[in-house]
């Protein structure tokens, strides 16, 4: 007898080049249309696949957006550029580029404003966008322990991360799509002094 197979998935194997055509039709659905008259069908047709094709891959445009702005968070990087202070100026900079994009800015807004009365959309938005950002402080952190620049460990590093995390994005978010001003070279050397070295700005 045969051994039995287990864990096997039936059905056609899932096309990393369909899924980026999708989640690219999304995005730019919701720039041109706008969340309310972004449709399942109208994505499908702009990335040249059949409705089921999206309906086997996400329950509906709730999850597809989600997906479409995460998979934009995480061509984030943080490059080594030699030292804690200018890592932080340099993911900063990289962040507000980011949000400057059409795509990033629509689409976060929508899903932000749509999760406010969507107890459900805004654990995905928590699960697939911000915990999974949160790897850019944990390396950031890591590396600079490795340099000497902050103290090892002591406990649970959890809290302080998600700390950091809401620090920064927080502000950067702010600053571009609230205030709507820049974030230049200027202004990130300035906000990562105060992230440094606090309200008494003597971090070096």
């Amino acid at each position: 007898m045969c051994p039995r197979e287990t864990g096997r998935r039936t059905g056609r194997p899932r096309s990393a080049e369909a899924d980026r055509a999708i989640l690219d039709a999304a995005r730019q659905a919701l720039v041109e249309t706008g969340w309310g008259k972004l449709t399942m069908g109208d994505v499908a047709a702009r990335a040249k696949v059949a409705k089921t094709t999206l309906y086997r891959r996400w329950s509906g445009k709730n999850e597809l957006v989600v997906d479409a702005v995460a998979a934009l968070f995480d061509e984030l990087e943080l490059p080594d550029r030699g030292s804690l202070r200018a890592d932080v100026e340099g993911v900063v900079l990289q962040f507000a580029a980011l949000l400057e994009q059409p795509a990033t800015k629509t689409a976060l807004m929508a899903v932000v404003a749509e999760a406010t009365h969507d107890q459900a959309l805004r654990r995905r938005i928590r699960e697939a966008i911000v915990d999974r950002q949160k790897r850019l402080v944990i390396e950031g952190r890591r590396r600079a322990q490795g340099r000497g620049e902050i103290p090892p460990d002591d406990g649970d590093p959890t809290p302080q991360i998600d700390l950091i995390f809401d620090v920064i994005a927080g502000a950067v978010v702010h600053r571009t799509l609230v205030s709507c001003e820049p974030v230049d070279a200027d202004w990130a050397s300035r906000f990562t002094t105060v992230l440094l070295g606090g309200l008494s700005g003597t971090a070096d």
